[in-house]
């Protein structure tokens, strides 16, 4: 694709976007009178103006009609969590059966791993990236410890090459193979949080599967942002949230993968609750759990109506948007911003920052990271001041997001202005 450093290219460029009406379903923070230059729905999305709304009916169901809501509300919170299921399903590329979505991310990592980490004396090791976000880190090392082994010795850490950034895959299938009699586990993030990079998710099961181990993902970072098919990959698992890509509100419900193959296990231990049990026989409040088949059977307790209600507004645009269709805008929109971004470090006496992020678009979703070589506390917060609303990590990474649902190629251009001012 040709691209131009020019306000009224990137304007043309927005006239020409068929997603360019859904910009205006979100609400932007304004800074400096105007909207911002919101490049950080990786972190948290904005808000559908269809939430506000979303949320009021339950609120009236459940004033008007107290515990009967249940039964006889407009959106029956006895189901309601089925609502979100097939769409849900279509962002995550899984067949209905193998989504539900329930609890919060590192909750539902958890009661995977209950399930999916059996570790042996000979077989338990966990293959993961180095640098996952901590979360990940700290439900790894804490289970490598319930079940007694030391996660010094059980955690084995890819990281990337000497003076590499990224992992290559090569790389992780090798050490894949190279620990095939001892891995148990294979837990990734399907996008890493700090560098933006991709994985090979699909390649990285394979080499799983094949040496006998499980095989899941988190992917925080990748649901919303990627084309994911989870069933044809044959993933295991893979757990997400909702209030980054997802645009679900902050501290939102999450999302459970787990493949068909598994929907009726009973050799499958997991921690049980009574709405993963048997539907037709609930609430005959006996003993003996039956879980229902497929990732219903892993949920605990009933459906957090108010965050779903807004998880069930934000999946209405997905749904009518498609996933394909905001990866195609997605590659447009990160790769124009790549290209300005080497345009400024081109003209640049000495080089203040460089992407760390993939530049194959296969290989990233919507972020990008910068890792600032001085002073980047300092730019980051120029950026701020001047209307952009990015994100820091420590201990040097600002990483900005170009999220295609409402999210502009003049976004892009200003940002780049901006940025070519401050640096």
């Amino acid at each position: 694709m040709t691209y131009e450093n020019s306000l009224q290219y990137a304007q043309a460029q927005d006239q020409q976007d068929p997603l360019r009406k859904y910009r205006e379903q979100f609400y932007f923070p304004q800074v400096n009178g105007r909207d911002a230059i919101y490049f950080t729905g990786n972190s948290l999305g904005l808000q559908p103006k269809s939430a506000k709304a979303a949320i009021e009916v339950e609120l009236e169901d459940w004033a008007n009609l107290g515990v009967e809501g249940h039964f006889e509300g407009r959106n029956p919170w006895m189901h309601y969590h089925e609502f979100l299921t097939e769409k849900a399903a279509r962002v995550v590329g899984a067949n209905p059966l193998e989504v539900v979505i329930m609890n919060t991310l590192t909750v539902n990592l958890h009661l995977m791993m209950v399930s999916f980490y059996r570790p042996t004396k000979e077989r338990f090791k966990i293959i993961t990236e180095a640098g996952a976000f901590p979360s990940d880190q700290y439900a790894l090392e804490t289970q490598v410890k319930f079940h007694g082994f030391n996660p010094d010795e059980a955690i084995i850490e890819i990281a990337p090459r000497a003076g590499e950034h990224t992992l290559r895959t090569e790389d992780i299938i090798d050490v894949i193979n190279a620990n095939a009699g001892s891995v148990a586990l294979i837990m990734m993030g399907g996008v890493n949080y700090y560098t933006g990079q991709a994985f090979d998710m699909e390649t990285i099961t394979k080499a799983g599967h094949v040496i006998g181990a499980t095989v899941g993902f988190d992917l925080a970072h990748a649901a919303g942002n990627l084309e994911l098919h989870l069933h044809d990959w044959n993933v295991d698992f893979a757990v997400w949230c909702t209030y980054k890509y997802l645009n679900s509100g902050p501290g939102g419900t999450s999302g459970v993968f787990v493949h068909e193959r598994h929907a009726n296990n009973p050799d499958l231990p997991r921690f049980a609750g009574w709405w993963g049990h048997d539907k037709e026989v609930r609430f005959k409040m006996q003993k003996g759990f039956k879980p229902m088949p497929g990732a219903a059977g892993w949920q605990l307790s009933n459906a957090q109506i108010l965050p779903m209600a807004v998880h069930n507004a934000s999946l209405k645009i997905f749904d009518e948007v498609g996933m394909k269709a905001l990866r195609e805008k997605s590659d447009k929109l990160t790769g124009y911003l790549e290209w300005l971004i080497n345009g400024i470090n081109s003209e640049a006496k000495t080089q203040s920052f460089e992407m760390i992020t993939p530049t194959n678009p296969k290989d990233r979703g919507a972020q990008i990271s910068l890792l600032a070589h001085k002073n980047g506390r300092e730019l980051f917060e120029k950026l701020t001041k001047a209307g952009v609303i990015a994100d820091w990590r420590e201990p040097n990474v600002i990483r900005v997001a170009p999220v295609p649902l409402y999210n502009s190629f003049e976004d892009v251009f200003r940002f780049a202005e901006i940025l070519r001012e401050n640096v």
